[in-house]
């Protein structure tokens, strides 16, 4: 997967910017910025490929930096008709990104101006972190204009762009040490008409839950009063991390605060022996102990074993249950072990565990081999 994302930019959308650039700018040298684009290219990651098209623009375009964030507009293509998923190839644009963000600090109105049109065509969610660092009132100003914006895009900026955790960026320290500034934007986007815009506030506040779990969990409280449906949807997806690490604030607002009152039966691993690239499944019947009714939150922890044979348990959301009073469900968990990017999976004894509420009921373990 990591080698079909770098490969996006190749030759082909190399060209393409180029030909949008001499569109916009007749002198533009497009086929020495091509060349210096390609050059070397093949190992580098898909940001690494976007860096190395940027220093090209730098390289070819004209060193005044109003003059060619004028000439990057006009190079754009059509804004974006909708929010919903565009797959890859608004990603053209991730150059374009990174040029405002290296080479436009200097500039603020140019550089919020190019930001505000990218966003509208890719996200100028990376770009953007740079000016709130060396910028930070004259960015978060104008952010709290823009969270008042007709475009949907404009208005995602807003809270993906302030999120201190953001992934494949650099993270937002004064923010991770005091998220209040972020809190007030989420504030005047917590009731957007786009779950596209939700979406990025309950993010947000997921990654600042990572630093400051008391100040979400409270935050959640304050917002689900009178809290219409979707924005408590915006507090369960806020508070999935919490609730995985068993936080009692975070269980409490999702209405699993309580110790659940079950037993298990029929706990079986199959195949209890699997080799790294294929799956094993554990299965079970949940039965209720209780004379009332119980909601439950039910999630599973794999304790994958590691490259020097010590295990890291990693927990995965799986579903809520409404378990009637002395009732009974089944319950089944697929554990899927292909080598991901993200993890890679060693021999040894995995243990599975159900999570009912955050408690830890034992499923059995299987044995992974290659």
């Amino acid at each position: 997967m990591a080698g079909e994302l770098r490969d996006f930019f190749n030759e082909v959308v190399i060209r393409d910017i180029a030909r949008d650039l001499k569109r916009s700018h007749a002198s533009f040298p497009d086929r020495r910025f091509v060349a210096a684009a390609l050059h070397g290219l093949a190992p580098l990651s898909l940001t690494g490929r976007a860096a190395q098209i940027a220093s090209a623009m730098r390289a070819h375009l004209p060193d005044d930096f109003a003059e060619t964030a004028d000439i990057l507009m006009r190079s754009l293509g059509d804004r974006h008709a909708g929010s919903d998923t565009f797959g890859m190839q608004p990603f053209k644009y991730l150059p374009h990104t990174i040029y405002v963000a290296e080479h436009g600090l200097n500039h603020f109105e140019a550089s919020m101006a190019l930001q505000f049109e990218l966003t509208q065509r890719f996200t100028a969610e990376f770009s953007i972190r740079a000016f709130l660092t060396h910028h930070p009132e004259a960015t978060y100003s104008r952010l709290t204009e823009w969270a008042r914006h007709d475009d949907v895009h404009v208005r995602r900026l807003v809270s993906e762009g302030s999120r201190p955790r953001l992934p494949w960026a650099p993270r937002l320290r004064q923010f991770q040490v005091d998220p209040a500034p972020v809190l007030a934007l989420l504030e005047l986007l917590k009731d957007d008409p786009e779950l596209y815009v939700r979406r990025s506030v309950a993010n947000n506040l997921n990654d600042i839950a990572k630093d400051h779990p008391g100040l979400v969990v409270d935050t959640c409280r304050h917002w689900l009063a009178g809290a219409s449906p979707e924005r408590q949807w915006i507090v369960r997806h806020a508070l999935r991390s919490l609730v995985k690490q068993g936080h009692p604030g975070a269980l409490e607002l999702m209405g699993a605060g309580r110790p659940p009152k079950i037993r298990l039966s029929h706990v079986r691993v199959t195949p209890s022996r699997a080799r790294i690239g294929g799956k094993t499944t554990a299965t079970c019947v949940m039965h209720s102990l209780s004379a009332s009714a119980q909601n439950l939150i039910v999630d599973y922890a794999v304790h994958y074993v590691k490259a020097n044979g010590r295990t890291n348990r990693k927990v995965f959301k799986l579903k809520r249950v409404a378990l009637p009073p002395k009732g009974s469900v089944p319950i089944s968990v697929k554990v899927v072990l292909a080598d991901l990017t993200t993890r890679k999976h060693h021999p040894g004894r995995h243990t599975i565990e159900l999570l009912v509420n955050a408690r830890p009921f034992p499923l059995g373990a299987f044995v992974l081999t290659r």
